[in-house]
């Protein structure tokens, strides 16, 4: 290369790096407003719901989530196919051959409508069956199962215009409208609990909130990508879509089950009645951890258009921002969840539904272990070789059942068990991942691991003290809103100093300066919005 050409070089990478952080910080922060007001409305509903259901329907609900996602799979879900294929073709500008896409998506969801269809009325009918729902649930039960198959195949359809945003890594362009989407559909459902409407009532306000985000998306599609359109697909840009649709659909159902196998596990195995104890410890840690998972989803589709162009040095040190920084906010909320978890159920819907310490730090650490596994996963649907992932993906979750099912269903060992089951499965890709994308990026496994042992001992550490902290003060007997100020300072508190804890102790100097660099251009970027 040229003396002229190396500094050039530089220079577009630094201003193609400019670009993909303003754009990182823009969608990230228009899922983080989506997911706060989730947050909000989840907050202010689950105890409605626990109230209003009772702890017996609520708990049937959690469960027929879980099962009803099973079947996900049979929707094709091409819109995944659709926006790993638009990430990894975000510079080019051959418009017609992405309303072919587009076509070749709505062809895909046609061709599976029959399917989703058939399996989703056998398993509406049988489902009361499965659960051992009581005679007068029998018919309820199958109302809810059948609304939640429509809710399927509503949200198949109309996430295309979202995936198309997403692909084109244009998500900020929803930015604070869609909030009003997340309050409407917290407001159908309070309307269905003030109603008296039981669970099916609650079912029938999720479609309706589906139908307006799918209407809203399409709005928002036709302003931000004018291109966005249905071409008629030629026979290889459906045969490529739909090869890619397989393995989504594996992949799918790997998701599926990888996210609601814990809860129908415990259902059946167990009761229905411990599903609620277990899905309220674990809202916090699943709520905010999950806002990683949203926000790494946001940033995921600009590291696409690296990928697509071969650029991996450029990839891998990205990679490794992300990955330091999922580690760095994980590691800080999940120290403040260990110690404070209790306290907030307590306040929240009563200590009674508090499973204890033992689970706490168990559903944390699979939560944790999750967010790396998505991230990952993620980034391997971009380089648009899914095979080993989905097939590691299904000996990992076939894994983490049996193991879940024998401990609670055999040895008797309920949330404990169930936990450690799971998360003993989930080894097999939070080791086989990291090897995929090092084969994929000319990135070694032992290279990686080695970079892992700090931060893993350092959240070893801040886990064990945590939960021995908690563990010992119990959690204090607080009530109203004296009770949630007290909570809301020194859950605050805590965080900030385990985030400082671990920025220091468990990141090195270089991985502390990248993420400082990134800060410090996300909040130019802000400061210039």
């Amino acid at each position: 290369m040229s003396t002229i050409g190396r500094p050039i070089k530089f220079i577009s990478g630094l201003l193609s790096d400019q670009g993909l952080t303003r754009k990182a910080y823009l969608n990230a922060l228009t899922v983080v407003l989506d997911y706060g007001a989730s947050l909000i409305v989840g907050f202010l509903i689950t105890p409605l719901m626990v109230a209003g259901l009772g702890n017996y329907a609520f708990g049937m609900w959690q469960v027929l989530n879980r099962l009803i996602g099973y079947i996900t799979p049979a929707s094709g879900r091409p819109g995944f196919a659709l926006k790993a294929t638009l990430a990894n073709q975000q510079a080019s500008t051959d418009y017609d051959q992405k309303r072919r896409y587009v076509g070749s998506t709505f062809l895909i969801w046609l061709l599976f409508l029959p399917l989703l269809i058939g399996i989703g009325g056998t398993v509406s009918w049988f489902v009361p069956d499965w659960v051992h729902s009581p005679p007068a649930y029998v018919w309820v039960v199958r109302a809810v199962a059948a609304l939640l198959v429509l809710n399927m195949i509503v949200d198949t359809l109309s996430s295309i215009p979202q995936v198309t945003l997403q692909g084109e890594n244009l998500g900020y362009k929803r930015m604070g409208m869609s909030v009003v989407l997340v309050f409407l559909g917290g407001s159908l459902t309070w309307l269905a609990l003030y109603l008296q409407t039981g669970i099916v009532g609650v079912a029938a306000a999720v479609v309706a909130s589906t139908l307006a985000t799918g209407l809203f998306y399409l709005w928002v599609v036709h302003n931000y990508a004018p291109w966005f359109g249905v071409a008629w697909p030629k026979p290889a840009d459906t045969r490529q879509m739909l090869g890619l649709s397989w393995w989504f659909m594996g992949w799918n159902l790997v998701t599926s089950l990888m996210l609601a196998s814990d809860v129908v596990v415990l259902g059946v195995l167990n009761s229905v009645d411990s599903v609620t104890n277990y899905t309220l410890t674990k809202y916090v840690p699943e709520t905010l951890i999950g806002v990683l998972v949203i926000i790494i989803f946001g940033i995921i589709p600009g590291l696409g258009s690296i990928i697509g162009t071969g650029d991996n040095q450029r990839a891998v040190r990205l990679r490794s921002e992300i990955n330091s920084f999922i580690w760095l906010a994980a590691t800080a909320f999940g120290g403040s969840i260990l110690i404070w978890n209790g306290t907030f159920i307590s306040l929240w819907v009563g200590s009674e539904h508090y499973s204890g310490h033992l689970p706490n730090l168990l559903i944390v650490i699979g939560a944790m272990q999750l967010v790396f596994i998505r991230s990952d996963g993620n980034i391997i649907d971009l380089t648009l070789r899914l095979s080993q992932k989905v097939l590691l993906g299904l000996l990992s979750v076939i894994a983490s059942v049996v193991t879940a099912s024998l401990l609670v269903g055999v040895f008797k060992l309920g949330i404990v068990g169930l936990c450690i089951g799971i998360i003993a499965g989930r080894l097999i890709i939070s080791l086989g991942y990291p090897i995929l994308i090092g084969r994929f990026l000319g990135t070694p496994f032992s290279s990686q691991l080695r970079g892992m042992l700090r931060p893993f001992a350092v959240t070893i550490v801040l886990f064990l003290i945590s939960t021995v902290f908690s563990s010992w003060s119990s959690f204090p007997a607080w009530s109203g809103l004296r009770g949630w100020l007290l909570f809301l300072l020194s859950a605050s508190s805590t965080g900030v100093i385990m985030l400082f804890v671990s920025f220091y102790a468990g990141l090195s100097n270089a991985q502390r300066q990248n993420i400082a660099r990134r800060i410090r251009a996300m909040a130019e970027t802000a400061g210039s919005s």
